[in-house]
């Protein structure tokens, strides 16, 4: 049996030297993994779990300039995150796309109706106007605007621009880590840091493969911590002081059928008066979030937190049947690491915005990152390879472009072949999106592999679980170069099937069973009963 992708990796995390190991494959670890093989550094990459399995995985899926940050006069943070969201929407126009957020202001709010869209009207300045202008909108347009709103108490509303993720936030990290893996990483999840320590000019950090379970060194000359809400312990287990630690906030995301078919967000103020979204995830709506101040990242979803989110959603929302429990498909939960300046400094966690830092320890070449959002993870990488190469490790290729979806030209060239072979035609339809869009998206310029393999059979174009959006073509691919080791990191984070098709529906599919035995071949069915079981 051929050694699978990730296997070689670990053995060749083994047997060499680095100039860096980055531990975390969240969106900070994939990035600067990204940046810094994209400029020809020798890089290494291990995750404890799959890659984007925390934080990263568990998102809003929104890429917006933080409006919410003007309230607390952090201007240059927004102006900073609407320069990254430009830039965010001109490398991934197929990803990264506008889209209305639609602002209901009630009765008695601090503030009033006409101040909150003056705010917008300078948040789209600051965003170099890049979006759509925004509008304002009277109490009696509402409701003819946007008929699922309970207008009953509303002072008037406002619609302006930002941007979403089309396809999952976990999906949109992975191409970071596909991407280094072009450019020569060697990166691997399941790999567990157990801690490091400096010897000579060198660091040797300890780790475990949690598969095979065997212990194994790594080598490298710059150790970059990129674990996320877990950036505190690993810098503990390591040996690290720093001067930033985290503090984190719960956020939960609960998703249901569709609540409108009006391709916006709609958005609100919650009864505790933080920002409150329900968010469009194909044909399912994505609503939240809560904002909990909770001690350690290890979280989960509560009853108190469902029952927040359900009795906001039916206040603000004219349903019938109201959404229950029983409405819920699928839940997110995860924390957002606020960096705070101070060991023992008490800070106001309400008011921390989601910036990140990243704190450099120059006399034993370590990175630590912390905070951060999607938004900004261009500038994390751009900064991390600064960063390493003023700690002396030489980036052959400085000026490379590391991000982004390839050109126009090789777009226009994959539609014209999709075209030619009637691609869209031979799919049976699951959404309004034609397969060779979807395609495109997901895969760049390896979507040319997958119109190969469907000349060769077409039946390759065939959904293997209804309604889930991927082809079996796609879980080929998915086995091959995107280091699946349990059936949740294809259904959770490389697709989204998990978070959009009730589990009722597809865990007897024969096509779930078929898919376990494409990516896992004769462990197919051990892989498959691990994860009914969970």
């Amino acid at each position: 049996m051929a050694v699978s992708l990730r296997d070689s990796n670990v053995q060749k995390l083994r047997e060499h030297d680095y100039d860096v190991l980055i531990v975390g494959g969240g969106i900070n670890g994939a990035v600067a993994a990204a940046s810094l093989a994209g400029c020809g550094v020798r890089v290494a990459l291990i995750d404890r779990g799959d890659f984007a399995c925390g934080v990263s995985s568990n998102s809003s899926n929104l890429a917006w300039g933080g409006i919410k940050y003007l309230e607390t006069h952090e201007y240059l943070l927004v102006n900073k995150l609407c320069r990254s969201r430009n830039r965010l929407m001109r490398a991934y126009p197929s990803t990264v796309k506008e889209i209305r957020f639609f602002t209901t202001i009630a009765r008695g709010f601090r503030f009033p109706p006409w101040f909150i869209f003056l705010g917008s009207v300078v948040y789209w300045v600051m965003g170099r106007f890049v979006t759509r202008a925004p509008r304002y909108i009277s109490p009696a347009s509402l409701e003819r605007a946007e008929p699922v709103i309970n207008s009953s108490n509303a002072a008037g509303g406002l619609e302006y621009s930002d941007c979403y993720l089309y396809d999952n936030d976990a999906r949109f990290v992975f191409n970071f880590i596909r991407k280094s893996l072009n450019y020569g990483c060697i990166a691997a999840n399941y790999v567990e840091s157990l801690g490091a320590k400096r010897e000579g000019d060198h660091w040797l950090t300890s780790a475990r493969d949690a598969v095979s379970g065997d212990s194994f060194d790594i080598r490298a000359k710059v150790l970059i911590n990129a674990c996320g809400p877990q950036v505190d312990m690993q810098n503990e287990a390591t040996g690290e002081t720093t001067e930033y630690r985290h503090l984190f906030s719960k956020g939960v995301h609960l998703i249901v059928d569709q609540i409108t078919d009006n391709e916006r967000v709609l958005t609100f103020f919650a009864s505790d008066g933080r920002l409150f979204f329900l968010i469009p995830m194909g044909p399912k709506t994505c609503i939240g979030t809560t904002d909990t101040e909770v001690e350690s990242p290890e979280v989960a979803v509560t009853d108190e937190d469902r029952d927040f989110i359900l009795a906001n959603a039916n206040a603000l929302l004219d349903l019938d049947p109201p959404l229950s429990r029983a409405s819920i498909i699928a839940e997110r939960v995860g924390v957002r690491p606020l960096a705070v300046r101070g060991q023992d400094v008490a800070a106001d966690w309400v008011a921390l915005s989601r910036k990140h830092v990243i704190e450099v320890d120059e006399a034993s070449r370590h990175l630590s990152i912390f905070g951060g959002k999607l938004t900004d993870c261009l500038n994390v990488g751009d900064e991390v390879a600064a960063h390493v190469r003023r700690l002396g490790i030489e980036l052959p290729a400085p000026n490379h472009r590391w991000y982004g979806e390839p050109g126009p030209d090789l777009r226009a060239e994959f539609m014209l072949q999709a075209r030619l072979m009637d691609l869209d035609s031979l799919t049976a339809a699951s959404s309004s999106e034609p397969l060779s869009e979807r395609f495109w998206r997901r895969y760049g310029e390896s979507a040319f592999g997958l119109l190969e393999r469907i000349r060769e059979d077409e039946s390759c174009a065939e959904l293997l679980i209804e309604n889930a959006e991927y082809t079996r073509c796609e879980i080929e691919l998915a086995a091959r170069r995107e280091m699946i080791v349990k059936l949740e990191d294809f259904m959770r984070r490389r697709s989204k099937i998990e978070l959009v098709v009730r589990r009722d529906e597809y865990k007897h599919a024969p096509g779930l069973r078929e898919a376990c035995e494409i990516l896992f071949g004769e462990h197919a069915e051990a892989r498959l009963r691990e994860y009914l079981a969970s």
